[in-house]
């Protein structure tokens, strides 16, 4: 017996060919099946459900392209210091405390804000995998998971083990929502020859490998001066440029890094609030753009960048792009809102199955409203969802056609319990010993 179809109406609803004004999306079977223009939808049967939601425009759901969301426990702990101490004499000690249990409170915690930022997809690299992966099965999102690997703690071997079984047994769960890469942390956690291998490892298994890279100046003058070539160069002397790659931060490019992109396009994360924050500088986004790279947008995790809005994420990349290159018009509003969702979805191989509204891709909706204080008159949507919106426009959720969220209201998440846990974990991994 086939489900009943899902009737989707706005005001407008944003295509891969622009706004549909009045449109009705047709979802069945958790996918879209096709975009009526106004007045054109027939008649929805008994047994169908409607969802009207008025005046707000209908989005694709953001792809968060890279993220730790089980930080977002150390909110605000260290902030207004340099990358090195800050991840060594403050961060790996508090993680040093989680506990059973915490990584799934702390996740569940992040996806309160992802969701109500209109985020549907999330790509993670931490550790307690499957602590992520049951919140992301409660949440009804949308996750590519890959678990933290590096050789600084001896256990680079094991931690390779317990990342291919993990895929094993949760690639393509929660119906289809969960997909999993290798996740080695960085040419400077890890060795080329473990590098070499989680390439061969990735290869084995048919899936990619999500990695920091060139996030800052130091780590790619160390690069050079330790084997001859930048942390780019070192992913294609290692082989990691013969599966999909997702490259977090791509910060300090080299012009062969740019000249080697003819030929290999991996997927990019860009990670504009950490990166500023932290001092690290900003990635190329125009020059990216320039060589139609998969660019995605990603939050990074929230001890580093304190917020998982994505709408504050879409308007730091543009600032930091035009105050690095003065280019008052280069990226534009269009560009980032597409790397939001279409491009991160690309950049992590999901195209296909998510990061529009088109027959065939997933109905990972989002619902938003431009009426109110600070956001009217609106000359132009996509000016005004970039520049001027924040996570409060956002009203609908919907992941493969399923609400998650809706005014305010989390359906499938217990807010008061979930911040109630992670507040009381937060504060024991900060307590000083």
């Amino acid at each position: 017996m086939s489900s009943p179809t899902l009737w989707v109406k706005s005001a407008a609803t944003l295509t891969p060919d622009g706004f549909v004004e009045g449109a009705t999306v047709q979802v069945a079977a958790g996918q879209v099946v096709r975009v009526w223009a106004s007045g054109e939808a027939p008649t929805p049967k008994p047994a169908d459900e409607i969802l009207d939601l008025g005046p707000q425009l209908l989005l694709p759901g953001f792809v968060n392209s890279h993220t730790h969301a089980a930080m977002n426990l150390l909110r605000g702990f260290s902030d207004d210091l340099p990358l090195d101490p800050w991840l060594h004499q403050h961060v790996y000690p508090a993680e040093a405390r989680l506990k059973p249990g915490d990584i799934l409170w702390g996740t569940r915690a992040a996806l309160l804000e992802m969701i109500a930022s209109g985020i549907t997809t999330f790509v993670d690299m931490y550790f307690a995998l499957d602590e992520v992966a049951q919140a992301v099965r409660e949440s009804g999102t949308r996750a590519v998971l890959g678990r933290g690997l590096i050789t600084v703690s001896g256990r680079g071997e094991e931690a390779l083990a317990e990342a291919s079984d993990f895929h094993r047994r949760t690639q393509g769960s929660a119906d289809g929502r969960i997909t999993t890469w290798l996740a080695p942390h960085a040419p400077y956690t890890t060795t080329p020859d473990y590098l070499q291998a989680v390439g061969e490892a990735a290869r084995a298994l048919g899936t990619g490998v999500h990695i920091h890279l060139s996030e800052t100046r130091r780590e790619v003058e160390d690069c050079l001066a330790a084997y001859g070539v930048t942390p780019f160069g070192l992913m294609r002397k290692v082989g990691l440029d013969r599966q999909p790659l997702l490259a977090a931060h791509a910060v300090h490019l080299t012009a062969d890094d740019l000249e080697s992109f003819s030929d290999w396009r991996p997927g990019i994360a860009h990670n504009p609030i950490s990166n500023l924050k932290m001092g690290c500088g900003m990635a190329p986004v125009a020059r990216l753009l320039e060589l139609a790279m998969p660019l995605g947008l990603g939050t990074d995790g929230v001890a580093s960048a304190n917020s998982l809005d994505f709408f504050l994420t879409m308007k730091a990349s543009i600032w930091g792009a035009r105050g690095a290159t003065g280019d008052p018009c280069w990226p534009n509003a269009a560009q980032i809102l597409h790397a939001a969702s279409a491009g991160g979805a690309r950049a992590v191989e999901l195209h296909k199955k998510t990061g529009a509204i088109a027959p065939g891709l997933a109905a990972d909706l989002i619902g938003v409203s431009l009426q109110g204080v600070g956001l009217e008159p609106v000359h132009d949507r996509i000016s005004t969802l970039v520049y001027s919106a924040t996570a409060a426009a956002v009203k609908t959720v919907l992941v493969d056609g399923k609400l998650l969220y809706q005014d305010g209201a989390f359906l499938t998440l217990d807010q008061e319990a979930i911040l109630a846990h992670a507040a009381e974990i937060g504060r024991r991994l900060v307590a000083k010993n």
